[in-house]
């Protein structure tokens, strides 16, 4: 009896160890492949390091050191995923952090929005957008490298639950903030950039928030540069997210620096209100967060029938500046865009406080 316990005991154990083994086998071979993959992706690609504050712990690492960390990536490192490609978070040293931006190759179109994007980070130095540290250009694909903004996006931020919020500081004066740093980013593309740079995709998961809470503008795979003043880009194709886009856009297909603008408006009602331009409500009744915020205020006395309930606390504390960003709120979405201010004069306005 005693053998047969020994010999079963024996079988089970080295069942086991098979087993073991055939599993180590099988994610060895899965490991090679997708690293196989991704070095045929990278090979014979161009990597450039361009000045930001991350540029020392990249400048210090060697592209094919670089190259073999990207191999190391995997679904748990994705911050975040669009149109145009995958944004991975990636650890360079000790305590440099980056978010790497894949964009496959395949597609005109996707060729584009590379070039777009370089075309308009490369030079670009501003407190309010998020920096551009390098790019890696290969065959089948390519890589643009950000700075990590550590707080993730508004979009995320701005709707969480309340209590969350709190905890986080989302109060008014962070969002007043918010709305500052995006004005002044915007007021940089449009008015001190050369050619002038329309951002064209506006919207609360395009801005980003640093360590200090600082936004800064991000994702500029939609951007046009413009050479002439008050000029325009014309497309075939509406690009943007519905919601933010202007309604001339819709009709003549022309991106101007008024859509942009516009799309500001869009994004001052969201942190007025807490509710995203595509919130359910809205489709359900078959109305637009701009025309139920022009409803619910149109008594100006009433203004805490639109307002985020979260910030009804701080009402009766902040009532001139709420009313202050809802009078440029309405400016921005005005329905001529002649009649719009510019990005420039949003910040004086914001500033009358």
């Amino acid at each position: 009896m005693a053998s047969l316990v020994a010999l079963y005991v024996t079988i089970c154990s080295v069942l086991f160890i098979a087993s073991k083994m055939l599993i180590s086998f099988l994610l060895y071979k899965r490991w090679a492949r997708k690293k196989r993959i991704i070095d045929n992706s990278l090979a014979g690609g161009k990597m450039v390091i361009l000045g930001c504050n991350s540029n020392k712990a990249l400048q210090s690492v060697s592209p094919k050191s670089f190259l073999g960390m990207l191999t190391g990536l995997s679904s748990k490192d994705v911050i975040g995923a669009g149109g145009y490609g995958t944004v991975y978070r990636l650890r360079v040293g000790d305590s440099c952090w980056l978010a790497v931006k894949r964009l496959n190759r395949g597609s005109a179109e996707m060729e584009r929005g590379f070039e777009r994007e370089l075309e308009a980070m490369a030079d670009i130095k501003h407190r309010n957008i998020v920096p551009l540290c390098g790019y890696y250009a290969a065959p089948h694909l390519n890589l643009l490298i950000y700075e990590l903004m550590p707080n993730g996006s508004l979009d995320a931020l701005l709707h969480l639950q309340q209590q969350q919020q709190q905890q986080l500081g989302l109060g008014w004066e962070r969002r007043y903030r918010i709305a500052l740093g995006v004005a002044r980013g915007l007021s940089y593309l449009h008015h001190d950039c050369i050619p002038a740079v329309i951002h064209r995709d506006i919207k609360s998961s395009n801005i980003l928030l640093d360590h200090r809470m600082e936004a800064r503008l991000s994702d500029f795979g939609l951007a046009t540069l413009i050479t002439k003043p008050g000029g325009s880009h014309v497309t075939t194709l509406v690009a943007g997210t519905f919601g933010y886009l202007a309604p001339e856009y819709f009709d003549t297909g022309r991106a101007t620096t008024k859509g942009d603008v516009y799309s500001y408006g869009v994004l001052l009602l969201e942190l007025l209100t807490g509710k995203r331009p595509t919130d359910e409500s809205f489709l359900e009744n078959g109305t637009r967060l701009v025309t139920w915020v022009k409803e619910a205020t149109e008594d100006k006395r009433h203004l805490d029938r639109a307002v985020d309930q979260a910030l009804l606390p701080l009402l009766p504390a902040h009532d001139h500046q709420l009313r202050l960003v809802f009078s440029v709120a309405d400016k921005c979405l005005d329905s001529d865009p002649a009649s719009r201010p510019t990005m420039a004069q949003v910040v004086n306005m914001l500033h009358q406080t």
